[in-house]
């Protein structure tokens, strides 16, 4: 399904009857990122709603950074529910999209049932969580040189992408960036979101998150502390659950795909 989100054409899949729930993935993914969870939701009796966001997958390619602003992605995510007739969904979001999900939930909390975040905590908590989750970020700021860091990630056959990120689906995400030539725009979400700027500015106000929330972390992520997810709770003033995964790393819902569903059903009402 195709989606007109301001002149922006997002893709969407949407399988299933029930309560709605969107599913958003993040860098460098799409929305085949929730391959394992959609047939154990839908089989629970809910409607996932799974778009690429833009830049990624089968959706438009802005050509700007500032057309990749957090914002925005709301829009479309806002654009997706209203195009579908949906007034309230649960939120579930992993990476980008965690970070997209918490903004949702703050900033339009009536459109947000229980809002469940993987890998990656409030916005506020992560720029909080001090030195080491800081130098565990250290891409973010080396993404922001255009050209250079595409160039680092593509060179010898994308062995550093490889090596750097340890993705699971590293094969299909690479032949995707072959293919499109939107390895730039995957990088866009970094550049309009996290400029080196946006380390010592006062952190931007977000109203707190009302909906019941579940973060979920996993002990093997390389690119994030423990300390930016629990601190989340700081942040919430609805229900708070924490649950930690021990063993797999960042795409925790490739890796152990059961655990996640079974925390995902547990935490969603249907």
């Amino acid at each position: 399904m195709e989606i007109d989100s301001s002149g922006v054409r997002i893709h969407v899949e949407v399988t299933g009857e029930g309560r709605p729930v969107v599913l958003l993935h993040g860098f460098p993914d799409s929305g085949a990122l929730w391959r394992n969870q959609v047939p154990a939701l839908v089989d629970a009796g809910f409607r996932c709603i799974v778009p690429d966001l833009r830049g990624f997958g089968s959706s438009d390619v802005p050509g700007t950074v500032a057309e990749y602003d957090i914002l925005l992605l709301a829009g479309d995510v806002v654009a997706v529910l209203d195009h579908l007739g949906v007034e309230r969904a649960h939120l579930v979001g992993h990476d980008w999209g965690a970070a997209l999900a918490w903004t949702l939930a703050a900033f339009l909390p009536d459109r947000v049932d229980h809002l469940a975040t993987l890998s990656v905590g409030h916005p506020a908590s992560f720029r909080g969580a001090g030195l080491e989750q800081m130098a565990l970020s250290w891409y973010m700021f080396f993404f922001q040189f255009e050209g250079v860091a595409e160039q680092w990630l593509s060179a010898d056959g994308w062995a550093n992408f490889r090596e750097w990120s340890g993705h699971p689906d590293a094969d299909a995400v690479i032949a995707r960036w072959e293919a499109t030539g939107t390895l730039t725009a995957a990088l866009n979400c970094y550049r309009a979101a996290v400029p080196p700027s946006a380390w010592v500015e006062a952190a931007p106000d977000f109203p707190a998150v009302r909906a019941p929330t579940m973060g979920v972390w996993s002990s093997g992520d390389f690119a994030l502390t423990e300390r930016q997810m629990t601190g989340s709770t700081e942040f919430v003033t609805g229900p708070w659950r924490y649950e930690r995964i021990e063993g797999p790393g960042h795409w925790m819902q490739l890796e152990a795909p059961d655990q996640v569903n079974a925390l995902l059903l547990d935490f969603l009402p249907s």
